[in-house]
């Protein structure tokens, strides 16, 4: 997997937060980088051996998460992509002060989200907030 200038992308081995990890994909965003992570997350998913279709609705969800931290927190945020086994862990993170619980609702962002990932996890606060989704794509697998 390789991706062209920002970003780090690193191959590595051994047990990652409960995944063995096989790539990690570290990139910063904002909003005139928005379309280049598009990019990038499909590119990953696919490199990782997930289905073009399937890659197709991640780029979806990851790139709502991330506009939402551009438009809704401090203008910008960092991806994490963990690919291993059949499964892709997203973490989208940003510093800006948390407002509450998210709203759930059908056609936003986070409900995009839950509609399309196995497992989704939020959490925000003053220092900002984290959205963690996994998708699967072999039998077993966070899919849905």
């Amino acid at each position: 997997m390789t991706f062209p200038a920002a970003g780090r992308l690193a191959r590595v081995s051994g047990d990652v937060g409960g995944f063995e990890a096989v790539a990690d994909f570290d990139e910063p965003f904002d909003a005139a980088t928005l379309p280049l992570l598009r990019e990038r997350v499909t590119a990953c998913a696919v490199d990782a051996g997930m289905p073009e279709d399937r890659a197709m609705y991640v780029m979806l969800a990851v790139h709502e998460l991330a506009a939402n931290a551009v438009r809704h927190a401090a203008g910008s945020g960092r991806l994490l992509m963990r690919a291993a086994g059949g499964a892709l862990r997203c973490q989208v993170s940003d510093a800006g002060p948390g407002t509450g619980p998210w709203p759930l609702r059908q056609g936003h962002g986070l409900w995009i989200v839950q509609a399309v990932a196995g497992q989704v996890t939020v959490s925000s606060g003053p220092h900002g907030s984290q959205v963690t989704a996994v998708f699967g794509w072999q039998p077993g697998l966070a899919t849905r």
